[in-house]
């Protein structure tokens, strides 16, 4: 009878655990609607495209995957370990892949079972699994910044959305404030860390056994201590090389729709849709977010809405859709074959 349960228990889970999915690509379905719309009318523009333009967006959005390949690289390089560039960049696109069905979370822990299947060291396997979030988000603050100040000399900002990105870049300064006072009190980063591990094991009806928790973040304080001394600027040059290129992606499908966008225009049209997508994590890869707003966001700056559309979605499916495809084989590919060695 227990066999005959086991089954019908599966299905159950399996369907409930996509309903979550569906919603939200019904809600970002809702929020694209107007903008497929608006790329309807404009068809003239996706005629015209410029072709060697739209290649050199593939080739930029290359080099982006690349960057995140080197931050990885150069994470296990601190503790002399090896890992290619091209195998990093295979990493980072399957986490992409993995997060977007699995969520977050699901997505850094196979970041750092790959990452220990190649090394066999827990301490930067958990380094690599969870500062690139991190360092990306900074850069992103960064870019933001530039944004905001840009609309704020060109007076394109309304006294409510001033308050909304403060609100954000505040949130977000804090959150990084908590982050750096963590990272000097190990022993209040495990209590909190136990303390919600413990919840979240209750709320899926699992058994829960702290020292996993307490090995784990003993095991990314220790790996963060190699980073001192510097050795964190090679990973940072990694999410540099990331955003630096898929903003040059982004640019480069503004060549195409033969349109020449302001650097200010660029910076606050990247960076704040991007930053608002990591508030609304509930939307894995910030689907709809990233989309209905960037592309509100250069309407708002005298973008023509027949290129913001074609533009936006041109994009995204180079930065995002294209390689989330692309990251199922990956992950497939890693967990199947990347780490089987040849026997003589």
């Amino acid at each position: 009878m227990a066999d005959q349960k086991r089954p019908g228990k599966f299905h159950i889970t399996h369907i409930w655990r996509y309903i979550p999915i569906l919603i939200i690509l019904g809600f970002a379905g809702y929020l694209l609607v107007p903008q497929i719309t608006t790329l309807q009318r404009s068809w003239a523009v996706v005629q015209n495209l410029t072709w060697w333009a739209v290649g050199l967006a593939v080739i930029a959005q290359v080099f982006s995957w690349m960057g995140n390949g080197y931050m990885l690289h150069s994470i296990l390089g601190v503790n002399h370990q090896k890992l290619s560039i091209k195998k990093g960049a295979l990493i980072a696109i399957a986490t992409l892949s993995i997060s977007l069905v699995a969520g977050g979370a699901i997505g850094l822990a196979a970041t750092y079972s790959w990452i220990y299947k190649e090394n066999k060291d827990g301490h930067t396997a958990a380094l690599a699994g969870t500062l690139p979030p991190f360092l990306n988000t900074g850069i992103l603050v960064g870019v933001s910044i530039i944004g905001t100040l840009y609309l704020l000399v060109v007076n394109k900002l309304s006294n409510g959305k001033l308050i909304e990105l403060g609100i954000t870049l505040l949130i977000l300064g804090l959150f990084t404030a908590a982050v750096m006072l963590g990272l000097r009190n190990s022993a209040s980063v495990t209590r909190i860390a136990v303390w919600l591990a413990g919840r979240w094991a209750l709320i899926k009806h699992q058994s829960f056994t702290p020292e996993k928790t307490i090995e784990v973040v003993e095991r990314f304080f220790d790996a963060v201590k190699s980073l001192r001394k510097g050795k964190w600027l090679r990973p940072l040059l990694g999410g540099a090389i990331n955003i630096g290129f898929d903003m040059l992606t982004l640019f480069f499908m503004f060549v195409a729709a033969d349109y020449r966008v302001a650097p200010g225009t660029l910076f606050a049209g990247y960076g704040l849709p991007f930053l608002l997508a990591k508030m609304a994590f509930i939307f894995p890869g910030g689907i709809g977010v990233i989309e209905g707003s960037m592309a509100a966001l250069f309407t708002s700056l005298q973008v023509p809405k027949s290129v913001s559309a074609v533009v936006v979605l041109g994009y995204r499916f180079l930065s995002f859709w294209m390689p989330a495809l692309f990251g199922f084989l990956a992950a497939a590919y890693l967990s199947g074959k990347l780490f089987v060695k040849k026997k003589n």
